[in-house]
């Protein structure tokens, strides 16, 4: 199955995972538009004094007395006031803590009396609406089936957001059940927050499922945001939002307290406007979890500071390896891989042609499968434990087969019908599917990592975003670069790689597991190197 059609017919996944086509936005269609900008000062809107300070900027200014934690906090939700809830209604945030305030002045106490906790010491954070709390806020991955589920402690994640110092200040919007409910799913759009908008150009795809964390970290909303991925949903967002999005090694961040789709696939990450400030979350996020079998493995393999791996020179000397095949058939894409390749060289990398995207054609089907059968299990086994009203993924269907009008006014569920009537995961139907899907993508990716000596693979994360269609759903482009690292529960980051008619057009580095910091460092160079990340202008249309 081609892996277009796979990602149209199934809707998948928390992927959102390639969107460039539409009747509004097509490959024929594009222009250029206005030459990209570094964040150098020159380009920034007037109004806002947090824009495009990055984590080390803040602390500096809460080092100095200049900033409080508490007033970081005020400031960014003043933001929300007045992009988020207000003029262009940006719908990336679905709640905001009641007790940020609070216990950013607690963590202000903290510093005057000379306890700093490290980097993030104070620094507002927001994380995805499937990842758990044990405060006053809600988890209900948009679904207003699980409104009321506010849970009894924190996920493994904000427990180790908070030890290092974050101020949690609410919960992004996201494509509903993380974009696994439905064939025509529209991205950034749930029953419970309504649809998130791309910065950039408003009625514009903010790609899924992080919508809201991606939407919120480019629009200045935060100093940085969580995310989580099963197929693309770090790095689609990352992409079409002008920003950089760091999906780990599955293992490398526990999953304890997220709401599941696949065992397999599924982990946190972090979403920020720098590769420094993500390698900063990254560092503080990453951790053994015994209720997390998964991360077992990770002991060995991670990390408490992976700003260590930031070289301007990292791409020198390194063997890159970059698909044969051009990116689709639009001349302004094609134009932008050249650019970002002529970068690469420029920083003294190997360029070699390789060919591998094809074979992942064959296990678009398998990887579908294998979501079904792990959705099912691992939701009905988060909504068991749950404060929600919906004890079951049976429940959340016949709740919003009698909540139609507002809880499926525009697509339906067709994802989260099928996968109730799959069996258990100890049937060979399922076994089949993990050996097709995760073992044949590691054998495919090890094999042309190793025939070739590669450093990474490398090449555009996806198109630029397509038109926000709540009728027909996402139109998928010809390009898109998740499911090979996602499937195989390799890492992958993105990295902001130029515009295409005023839309951000990432470029993605991923390579074998446990390489998050080889990957950071040529992300990093890149970077420095190119300075494409340009600040969101807010523009309601094309036209």
């Amino acid at each position: 199955m081609q892996r277009r059609n796979f990602l149209t017919s199934a809707g998948l996944l928390a992927a959102g995972a390639g969107v460039l086509l539409t009747s509004s936005c097509n490959d024929n269609d594009i222009d250029p538009g206005k030459k990209e900008s570094s964040t150098d000062g020159k380009n920034l809107p007037a109004g806002f004094e947090l824009d495009e300070l990055t984590v080390e900027q803040l602390q500096q200014g809460m080092d100095s007395g200049k900033y409080t934690s508490a007033g970081l906090v005020t400031l960014y939700f003043r933001r929300m006031d007045e992009l988020d809830t207000s003029g262009p209604k940006l719908q990336a945030v679905i709640e905001r803590n009641p007790d940020a305030v609070k216990i950013a002045e607690a963590l202000d106490g903290e510093r005057k009396a000379g306890k700093k906790r490290g980097p993030l010491h104070g620094i507002p954070v927001l994380i995805k609406d499937n990842i758990d709390t044990g405060d006053q806020m809600q988890t209900t991955a948009g679904s207003l089936a699980l409104v009321g589920n506010k849970a009894s402690a924190d996920s493994f994640i904000a427990k180790k957001l908070r030890e290092a110092g974050a101020v949690i200040i609410g919960k992004t919007n996201l494509s509903e059940w993380a974009n696994f409910r439905s064939t025509q799913s529209c991205s950034g759009w749930s029953s419970r927050g309504g649809q998130t908008k791309n910065p950039y150009i408003t009625d514009h795809n903010p790609c899924g499922s992080s919508s809201g964390s991606g939407v919120a970290v480019s629009a200045n909303l935060c100093a940085v945001a969580i995310g989580t991925e099963t197929d693309g949903s770090i790095t689609c967002p990352a992409s079409v939002n002008g920003i950089v999005g760091i999906k780990p090694t599955v293992g490398l961040v526990s999953r304890t307290g997220i709401i599941p789709i696949s065992s397999t696939q599924d982990t946190a990450g972090p979403m920020a406007r720098t590769v420094r400030d993500a390698a900063i979350l990254l560092g503080a996020i990453a951790g053994t979890d015994p209720a997390d079998a998964a991360t077992a493995m990770a002991q060995g393999n991670l990390m408490a500071d992976y700003t260590v791996f930031l070289k301007t020179d990292a791409l020198k000397g390194k063997r890159i390896g970059i698909d044969a095949k051009p990116p689709g058939k639009n001349p302004l894409m094609i134009a932008l891989l050249k650019s970002a390749t002529d970068l690469l060289r420029a920083q003294g990398a190997e360029l070699v042609e390789i060919s591998y995207l094809d074979q992942f054609d064959k296990i678009g089907d398998a990887e579908f499968e294998l979501m079904q059968y792990e959705f099912r299990e691992g939701v009905n086994k988060y909504l068991a434990a749950s404060n929600s009203p919906a004890k079951s993924l049976a429940q959340v269907i016949s709740f919003n087969i009698l909540n139609e009008p507002k809880a499926m006014p525009y697509f339906k569920q067709e994802t989260l019908e099928s996968s109730e009537k799959k069996g258990s995961t100890d049937g060979s139907e399922y076994k089949d599917a993990l050996k097709k899907s995760r073992d044949g993508s590691r054998a495919i990716l090890d094999k042309v990592i190793a025939d070739h000596q590669l450093d990474a693979i490398a090449g555009l994360t996806m198109g630029p975003a397509c038109s926000i269609d709540t009728i027909y759903g996402d139109r998928w482009g010809d390009l898109f670069l998740t499911q090979p690292a996602a499937t195989s529960g390799y890492p992958h980051i993105s990295v902001p790689a130029g515009f295409v008619y005023d839309l951000p057009v990432g470029f993605s580095f991923f390579g074998k597991a446990w390489s998050e910091g080889k990957l950071i460092s040529l992300a990093y160079a890149f970077e420095q190197a190119g300075k494409h990340r340009k600040v969101p202008g807010f523009k309601a249309s094309f036209f």
